[in-house]
């Protein structure tokens, strides 16, 4: 038994010799050839580049380091005839050898000293359309019948597969990271934009950064730091800039005209999971002192002091949607925003804001510098609540639902802002303004022989202005919602902007309280004077119809229907006959252009009549005429004023078709174009 015994230590020795011996042998082989394999590989893309991308890849150097490390020397990368891509002194990189042995290539460190990544853009040729273009075989599909069929048999949940993705991705982020002086820059023609590296280090979950940054315009020094554990689905990073001043984003202002900068920023990755066929994924992002200034924004610099967005998004496998659960807080304000995207089994679009109530004059406090200047000043006291529900089915958009309710609690404003809503109920200046300048001062109120009251205005005048301008406007407070349900309808219909939903109170906040910018702060402000103006009683509705007859343009510098009626008919706006009224309410989209509506002898057009018989008929079926207002009525209008001396005969056939694009607004005014 023991002669048996130690015949098996025996062999057991020899053959762990041997196996030893092999295995030396095997890694010497291995160290011995390495070499070639990775010169041979590097050859092969080498001849990949130049073939299928007409790009030279350059190589100094290349060797290993250590067990599982490639460095690399000298390495450029040029596409022919254009600037150079990438140019690195060098780089090196090491993975993890015990992954590597199951065939999972997880990168360990990265070094990275001297160089740059250039994109380009000269004559209109970028050095990189290379890549983008792409060299293929076209795939030719023998049966899509077929194709379909597996298609159906299998569905894809996206959002197990974008997980999968993002897990992935994390799992290869390197645990050190080291980089030294390495420029990104980019060129479009005379512009250029340049990322500095200075310093940029990575490890044990730690990020540090040092960038310098410059542009045509700007020089800055920002830094990005923080922690970041690719792992456990965490990350929690800072943006600052480290000179005076925000950091401002490069190109921008040069490219676009558009200034952006923000003090600081934070973005902060808390869970990525996957449960129950739903991505999860939730986190943080905060700005500070956030700026933007473009003249189609604003004319003065808009500022944030502070937004927070709590958020939680989750992924289905038809939908993505941001979940009612996050949280912004905007200044002071919470909102709770849904956002849903759903593709399957019809494509619908879900939008939901929800206020938390709010004081008022937190409200007010929390408004964009430069964004509500008129707002500037005003005091309120109660509370509110806001709420918006939107929904829109692509298969069933006439079943859209748009609905927004504001909830107050003794709601008041106790002092006016710079806009003092109030003085509509007295006398007041107004100065019309075109094209940015000031026009003559007009004086609305008794003083003014012009200025007409209502009950002195034809009443045919007042119902034809009603049924082309704004038909609800004694009914609605401000706004009309189906109005604004079927212009949202018809732009996502056309894919741009095509109607607008104004009314005549938002139309006389426009010219008596702000400008005619077309901003996004005008129209903002617009909005929210419009709805304290009418949801507090400042001013009672026929005050409003009022005042806006007797400012609005009817004419070359014609203001206010005393003025327009005498310049047209040499009457009083009293005088007024129910076709004349038509005439009169059907120019207010477009008064300078009413003399191509007539002949030399001041006649209007023929085939004008046809517009006329529509606004008549409208207004009998909504009674605001009666049959016999119609009977004989004769839609030829006379001009027998001023305006005579204006019209000229037309044999432009552009300027009947600009004419004729005019009067199908008139037949529906809601399709006007919004400024």
């Amino acid at each position: 038994m023991s002669i048996l015994s130690s015949k098996v230590k025996k062999w057991i020795t020899l053959t762990a010799k041997v196996v030893g011996v092999f295995l030396f042998l095997l890694v010497l082989g291995f160290f011995s050839l390495r070499g070639y394999f990775l010169n041979k590989a590097i050859s092969k893309v080498q001849t990949k580049l130049q073939d299928q991308y007409q790009t030279k890849l350059d190589i100094k150097e290349a060797g290993f380091t250590g067990l599982a490390g490639v460095n690399l020397v000298g390495i450029s990368l040029v596409p022919d005839g254009q600037d150079t891509l990438l140019h690195l002194d060098q780089f090196s990189l090491s993975i993890k050898f015990g992954y590597a042995l199951i065939g999972d290539i997880r990168v360990k460190n990265i070094s990275l000293k001297e160089g740059y990544l250039q994109i380009s853009k000269r004559n209109g040729i970028r050095n990189f359309d290379n890549f983008i273009k792409s060299n293929s075989d076209t795939l030719v599909i023998d049966n899509p019948d077929t194709i379909e069929e597996e298609t159906a048999k299998e569905e894809v949940n996206y959002a197990e597969v974008l997980y999968k993705l993002i897990t992935k991705i994390l799992n290869k982020v390197p645990n050190d990271v080291s980089i030294e002086n390495f420029v990104i820059k980019g060129i479009d023609e005379q512009l250029f934009v340049d990322f500095s590296i200075q310093h940029l280090s990575f490890k044990d979950g730690m990020l540090n950064s040092n960038l310098m940054v410059g542009s045509n315009q700007m020089n800055q020094h920002w830094q990005l730091s923080g922690m970041a554990y690719p792992s456990k689905r965490q990350a929690d990073l800072q943006f600052v800039r480290l000179d005076s001043g925000r950091v401002m984003i490069p190109y921008l202002s040069e490219r676009f005209n558009l200034l952006a900068g923000f003090g600081s920023a934070r973005m902060q990755l808390k869970n990525i999971d996957f449960e129950g066929g739903e991505l999860r994924i939730e986190g943080l992002a905060s700005i500070q002192s956030l700026m933007v200034n473009h003249p189609k924004i604003s004319k003065k610099d808009v500022v944030i002091d502070q937004v927070e967005f709590n958020y939680n998004y989750k992924i289905g496998q038809n939908y993505l949607s941001l979940d009612s659960s996050s949280k912004i807080n905007f200044n002071g304000i919470i909102i709770h925003p849904f956002i849903k995207f759903q593709n399957a089994p019809d494509t619908v679009y879900y939008l939901m804001v929800q206020t938390e109530n709010t004081e008022a004059q937190t409200f007010i406090n929390a408004l964009p510098e430069g964004l509500f200047s008129h707002i500037k000043g005003m005091e309120a006291s109660g509370s509110f609540a806001y709420r918006l529900d939107f929904i829109y089915n692509e298969n069933k958009p006439d079943e859209m639902v748009f609905e927004s309710n504001l909830h107050k609690e003794q709601f008041r404003i106790n002092k006016y802002g710079d806009a003092n809503l109030a003085k509509l109920n007295g006398e007041f200046v107004y100065t019309p303004m075109e094209n940015g300048r000031a026009m003559r001062p007009i004086l609305v109120g008794e003083g003014n022989p012009n200025f007409t009251p209502i009950n002195e205005i034809s009443p045919y005048l007042r119902k034809c202005v009603l049924t082309c301008e704004d038909p609800s406007f004694y009914w609605h407070r401000g706004f009309v919602t189906e109005a604004f349900r079927q212009s949202i309808v018809k732009n996502i219909r056309t894919g741009k902007f095509k109607r607008g939903a104004s009314t005549i109170s938002m139309q006389l906040m426009k010219n008596v309280f702000l400008t005619r910018d077309k901003t996004m702060s005008r129209k903002l402000e617009e909005i929210l004077l419009v709805y304290i103006l009418e949801n507090n009683y400042i001013s009672s509705k026929d005050r409003m119809f009022e005042v806006y007859l007797n400012i609005i343009e009817w004419g070359p510098n014609i203001y206010g229907i005393g003025e327009a009626s005498r310049f047209y008919f040499r009457k009083a706006p009293i005088d007024l006959t129910l076709s004349e009224s038509m005439f009169l309410a059907t120019i207010v989209p477009g008064p300078k252009h009413f003399m191509w509506r007539f002949g030399k002898d001041g006649v209007a057009k023929p085939y004008l009549e046809r517009t006329y018989r529509y606004l008549a008929t409208k207004m009998l079926v909504r009674e605001l005429l009666l049959p016999e207002d119609t009977l004989g009525l004769n839609y030829q209008v006379l001009v027998s004023g001023p305006a005579k001396k204006y019209i000229i005969k037309s044999d432009s056939l552009v300027n009947d078709t600009l004419l004729e694009k005019e009067l199908l607004l008139i037949q529906k005014p809601e399709d006007r174009d919004e400024e």
